[in-house]
This record gives structure tokens, sequence and C-alpha cells, in this order.
């Protein structure tokens, strides 16, 4: 009897005993990027190649160290050609963007909302978004003259296609079940639009923005590198002609402080249009 009541507790004793707390499972899953982490990384990897080049490992000719890069900056900015290519490249960029930009969200919103518009726009975004863009810069200069309208084209054309194809998606990606149910409350089609669809479809829109600042980066540089006497593309092709590894270094980094900075306002957009997630 005494085993038999060791074996199975009274309920005295169960109800005596304290419950164990559980860890909270349900939480999401919510990545967050460490906050001093890939600065400390950055900074690691310019540490080390400064050391490298301080101590002859590394030929200067072939990859200048960090401090060189720094001097050659501080050198074009007080000539002022630093900001000379930059303003040109600022202006091609943002001048591209935005009107590939618009162009992409009115055709992205009137395929992902239209039958018609998406059997023939889809068509034509399949055929003509895998063409390089860069490969239709001469053409562009023989029908818009030599200057700053091909580039300008060039740029927007490269953004149109992803800018359309992010939109579309993301209306794609809304559920229908929230759709079908403002119907039937007999909700107007443009408060649904306005409502219902674009506030389910900015996240694919803001991650469609990300990639187009990234292409028109890419095909700015490309541009001028082609067809243009000023800006940064223009700028890198020519020390790299001169071998002055210094400047062309001092350009790209120009460059990747400039994707950082579009980065960092794409996130505070994030954060003050998609509070709601």
């Amino acid at each position: 009897m005494i085993e038999q009541a060791k074996a199975h507790p009274t309920p005295q004793t169960d109800l005596g005993t304290e419950p164990r707390p559980v860890k909270f499972r349900g939480g999401g899953f919510t990545p967050k990027a460490g906050r001093y982490a890939g600065w400390l990384a950055l900074l690691l990897v310019i540490g080390f190649w400064q050391l490298a080049g301080s101590a002859g490992w590394i030929n200067p000719l072939f990859l200048p160290s960090p401090s060189a890069i720094a001097v050659a900056i501080y050198k074009l900015a007080l000539s002022g050609a630093l900001w000379n290519h930059l303003s040109v490249s600022i202006m091609r960029i943002g001048s591209g963007w935005i009107l590939g930009t618009i162009a992409g969200v009115i055709v992205g919103f009137a395929i992902g909302l239209s039958s018609l518009a998406r059997g023939v726009g889809i068509t034509f975004i399949s055929a003509l978004f895998p063409i390089p863009k860069i490969a239709l810069l001469p053409l562009l200069i023989l029908w818009l003259g030599i200057g700053e309208q091909p580039k300008i084209a060039t740029i927007a054309l490269g953004v149109f296609f992803s800018t359309a194809i992010s939109v579309y998606s993301g209306v794609d990606a809304v559920p229908r079940n929230l759709i079908r149910m403002a119907q039937s409350f007999n909700v107007p089609f443009h408060a649904i639009v306005r409502r219902v669809i674009w506030p389910g479809a900015l996240p694919s829109i803001l991650a469609g923005f990300r990639i187009t600042a990234s292409v028109a980066l890419l095909l700015v540089v490309s541009a001028e590198m082609i067809g243009a006497e000023f800006g940064i593309g223009a700028f890198v092709l020519q020390a790299g002609n001169l071998m002055q590894t210094d400047q062309l270094l001092a350009g790209v980094v120009i460059l990747s402080l400039f994707g950082l900075a579009v980065g960092r306002l794409i996130n505070w957009l994030e954060t003050r249009l998609l509070h709601w997630r």
C-alpha cells in the first residue's frame, strides 16, 4: 500500500507543487539585425586591409590602402571635382528613377487589377525585361540625341520593368478574402484599392524600390562609362585608364556610400509606412 501511494501521489500533493514556467514560443519569425555587429565587422576588414597595405603585403598599385583612398577622396572634395561628378550622377539617377517608378507603379496596378492589361502587359514585360537596358543606349542616343535624355531614359527603362513586376506581384499577394469582404459590404472600387490593395501591396512595392535603386545605380555608371564626360562612372573609367587605382577605388567607395544612404532612406520609409506590421 505504501509503494502504491508513492507511485500514485494524492491530489493534495499535486496541488501543492509549484507550476513550472514555460518559455513563450509564439513570437513569430522576426529577425533583427544587430546594431553594431555589421559596423564592427566592417571596421575589422578595413583594419586588416590597412595593416596589409602598411606592412607591404599588398602592392598599392593593385590595391591601395584605405588611408590612401581616404586621402584621394579628400583631395577630390577640395578640388570640387567630387561634387561636380556626384551632382551630375545624382541628377541622372533621380530623374530616371522617378520617371521609371511612376510608369512602373501605374502599369503594375493596371496589370494587377485589369484582366485586359494583364494579358497584354505581362506578355510585353516577359519579352522586354530580359534585354540588357544598357544595350539600348546606342539606339536611344540615335533617337534622342547626344545629351542627358538617353542616359535618363536608360535608367527609367531599367527601373520601370522591375517596379512593374514588384507592384503587380504585390497586388496578387493581397489576400482575396479581404477584397471579397470589402465587396460584400458594397465598398467602392477606388476605396478598396486605397484601403485594402495599396496597404497589402506596399511591402512588395518598397522591396521593389530597394532593387530599383540598385538597378539605377548600376545603369548610371554603365551609361556614364559609355558616353559621358562627367559623372561617377566617367570618373571611374578615366581613373582606370590612367591606372590611378586610389582614385578609382575612391569612386567605388563613393558609389557604395550612396547605396548605403539610399538603403537607409528606404528603411526609414518602411518604418513610417509599414508600422502596422
